[in-house]
């Protein structure tokens, strides 16, 4: 997931003849001859139906997604593309069942982040728009840290739209379970070994000790509507610089057929679509691991890794900086299960409650609390 992005191993190939009505698109057409810069981005639309090509239409003709300046959108029946390791629009599509997300798709050969395209056009898209990019340029994780994706990499994120802003900060989660769930169901259908990929706590992924995924959700309040924006990046063909899915697969066995980006994201859509209803109408989450109410939340931990459960009663030291930032206070807190926000929840030993959030650069998760007093 994280690695050097070199430029050249994204050109096109030569270009061939095409139908008159067609555009051939070349790496100096789309990328530019400087593949240094961003500029000179090609976004591609295209829908699952007829429904979702009109609304493709629209965003192109009345040109309202913001996008910024050497941005081009083109319609997926207006274009060829060259490269032969583009996302197979057309496979993604046939193994799509889905009857709201995914379903109208944003497409970019490469792109400065599928995030921001998501985000800043949220209100104005339709549910669970879909912009994927086969390389991304100025990637983030939480806390702005870079994320820099290579090619190989599953990277893609989708519009959602929710009302209830108590279980906004759960959706992460569900997008979580989706991915695990989505995994194991291409495993399954191309008869290859099960992946054990499992939620480290709140939004990783990780195969073997080793993380492959991270998910990023970030959200904005508008005509009292929550517009959320979730961001994937998983690791299914890229080996470096820790490993992915097809690697650990070949490792198992040599003869096991490589699972393809596009299989992955139709299924993770299918399977989010599922899980997404269910918590809609399970919204209400337990406060603690130990609450008998089975909503997908509980669900949830049953893959993780880092169960908040596995740690209920476990102390740990939450290292602070102190009010002259030069400083660091430790607070020992024992581990009570979980807030109705999805974060831990822990108890001083003089009876304060607080909430033990990630820092977001730690990789040790207990090397990385954040305290927070609960009123």
């Amino acid at each position: 997931m994280i690695s050097q992005f070199k430029g050249s191993s994204i050109f096109f190939h030569s270009l061939q003849k095409f139908p008159k009505n067609l555009k051939a698109f070349s790496s100096s057409h789309v990328l530019g001859r400087k593949m240094e810069s961003p500029a000179d981005t090609l976004l591609l639309l295209s829908g699952k139906s007829e429904e979702e090509n009109d609304a493709a239409k629209v965003l192109k003709n009345n040109n309202t997604l913001k996008t910024g300046e050497g941005v081009e959108l083109v319609l997926h029946s207006e274009v060829k593309l060259e490269n032969d390791d583009a996302f197979r629009i057309e496979e993604y599509f046939n193994s799509l069942s889905t009857r709201r997300f995914g379903r109208l798709l944003i497409y970019s050969p490469r792109l400065s982040s599928t995030h921001d395209v998501i985000s800043q056009n949220n209100s104005d898209l339709p549910l669970g728009t879909v912009c994927v990019a086969d390389v991304q340029l100025k990637g983030r994780g939480r806390s702005s840290n870079v994320w820099e994706s290579p090619k190989g990499c599953l990277l893609f994120s989708f519009s959602i739209q929710m009302e209830d802003g108590r279980v906004v900060p759960h959706i992460q989660y569900v997008v979580c379970l989706a991915m695990t769930e989505a995994i194991k169901a291409v495993c399954l259908e191309k008869g290859t070994p099960e992946l054990d990929v499992r939620i480290k706590w709140p939004n990783d992924l990780y195969l073997g000790g080793v993380k492959v995924g991270g998910i990023l959700s970030t959200s904005v309040y508008r005509s009292k509507k929550f517009y959320v924006s979730a961001g994937v990046g998983l690791n299914v063909g890229n080996e470096k610089p820790t490993t992915c899915l097809n690697a650990v697969l070949k490792k198992v066995n040599p003869l096991s057929r490589e699972l393809k980006r596009e299989d992955v994201i139709a299924a993770f859509f299918n399977k989010f679509e599922n899980l997404y209803d269910v918590f809609s109408e399970q919204g209400k989450l337990p406060l603690s691991t130990h609450s008998s109410n089975h909503t997908v939340y509980n669900l949830i931990f049953n893959y993780s890794s880092a169960r908040p459960h596995k740690y209920s009663g476990q102390r740990v030291i939450v290292q602070e900086r102190s009010g002259d930032q030069d400083q660091f206070v430790e607070t020992v807190v024992t581990i009570q299960g979980l807030t109705s926000s999805g974060y831990l929840l822990g108890i001083t030993d003089d009876g304060q409650m607080c909430e033990l959030h990630p820092d977001g650069n730690s990789f040790d998760f207990f090397k990385g609390l954040i305290k927070r007093k609960m009123s």
